[in-house]
């Protein structure tokens, strides 16, 4: 099983936090650099009032030895699917990146690759977990499990959705980790958090991490 962490699960926002990518975003370079600039400017170079830091993700240190990976996008989960033959995914993520309504439904892409990878027959299952803070931002995916599984119409019967804590996980199993920065909606300020965690890993990186120190 590949254990894939996006790391917008673990930095989040709070509820009525207006300018958060998590109201939707693209991700160009102005969104995962200069539009956090522009937060970090409107709160006086701050921006962990409003983007907190949550969830105990020290908890991924205890997969030293797995063999690990690291990138920028979660595309590059699609590629590696293909070279490891791991039949099921366990993301931890904000997003369920099942499928995306704008673009071209055929290229692999952050918001589709899981999709895509069911779709391909490179997985046969597939677990979303969405993390707690979700349960008090009302605009997220993963406030309402219900309304979620509804618009995915049973498209993919092999899927599972659910939100819980990552130190409430059974993390047995796990063939490998892939650790996707996301920088367009993820706070700078919580880069550092996820470097620790690719050192503790020593994970290979597959597209070099953007630079926002």
């Amino acid at each position: 099983m590949l254990l894939s962490v996006d790391w917008d699960y673990f930095s989040g926002c709070l509820e009525h936090v207006f300018d958060a990518p998590i109201w939707g975003t693209r991700d160009t370079h102005f969104d995962r650099l200069e539009a956090w600039q522009a937060r970090a400017a409107k709160r006086n170079g701050k921006l962990s009032q409003d983007f907190p830091l949550l969830e105990n993700w020290q908890c991924l240190k205890q997969l030293v030895g797995t063999p690990s990976y690291a990138t920028v996008s979660h595309e590059a989960a699609y590629g590696l699917l293909g070279r490891l033959h791991c039949s099921s995914v366990l993301n931890l993520d904000s997003h369920h990146d099942l499928y995306s309504q704008s673009g071209d439904p055929a290229r692999v892409r952050a918001g589709n690759w899981a999709g895509l990878a069911l779709e391909h027959g490179l997985i046969t299952h597939y677990t979303c977990v969405y993390p707690p803070w979700h349960a008090s931002v009302r605009v997220t995916e993963g406030f309402d499990l219900k309304r979620t599984r509804a618009e995915l119409g049973g498209r993919f019967e092999t899927v599972q959705l659910e939100r819980c804590a990552v130190d409430s996980l059974e993390l047995h199993g796990i063939t490998a980790v892939l650790l996707v920065q996301s920088p367009a909606w993820t706070s700078p300020e919580h880069d550092w958090a996820l470097l620790e965690v690719v050192q503790a890993l020593q994970a290979q990186m597959l597209e070099p991490l953007l630079n926002r120190a």
